[in-house]
């Protein structure tokens, strides 16, 4: 009990500090916007319309943390299930994946910032584990993965707006 209690408040220590870093520190603009999605309506729309399917960088957005030729698939806020506009980003894995028996690869759920730490864990573990399913429908050994969370703590952009946002809300692919 008094580790766990240890663990958490350590967590919450760890995203206070991250929080009071994030306010503190000066708001990054992108250069240009263009190739970036409006996400505006209704529903919330890819990363970039023209960058997000090929992994060329197109658009002022990075990558993730992703093992290459592979590439990472992005969620929508407080979803974990595959977006229809990166099922082809789960096949390009898939067909790498199916390519090479030999590799191994380890799925990490994020999550943008906002949200408690525990929902966010619990929501990039959903996250990832989508995407192993996922994996596993289109013919990939289900062994040969396995899943994680980082939940906020690994955030690829900084900023509290959505474009930053939309980057941390990610599965990397990432080979063992």
């Amino acid at each position: 009990m008094k580790k766990e209690m240890v663990r958490v408040l350590a967590v919450v220590s760890i995203v206070a500090s991250m929080s009071l870093m994030a306010v503190g520190c000066a708001k990054q603009t992108a250069s240009s916007d263009k190739g970036m999605a409006s996400t505006a309506g209704s529903g919330e729309e890819s990363l970039a319309a023209k960058g997000a399917s090929d992994n060329a960088g197109g658009g002022n957005f990075l990558e993730g943390r992703t093992s290459a030729p592979m590439v990472p698939v992005y969620f929508d806020f407080d979803k974990s299930n595959i977006r229809a506009d990166q099922k082809d980003r789960v096949k390009k894995n898939a067909e790498f994946l199916k390519g090479d028996a030999k590799v191994n690869i380890r799925i990490e759920g994020n999550c943008d910032e906002r949200g408690t730490a525990e929902y966010n864990m619990a929501l990039g573990e959903r996250r990832a584990t989508s995407a192993k399913k996922a994996l596993a429908k289109l013919g990939v050994a289900d062994s040969r993965m396995e899943t994680i969370s980082f939940g906020s703590e690994k955030p690829l952009a900084t900023g509290n707006d959505e474009a930053a946002w939309a980057q941390n809300r990610r599965d990397d692919f990432v080979i063992k």
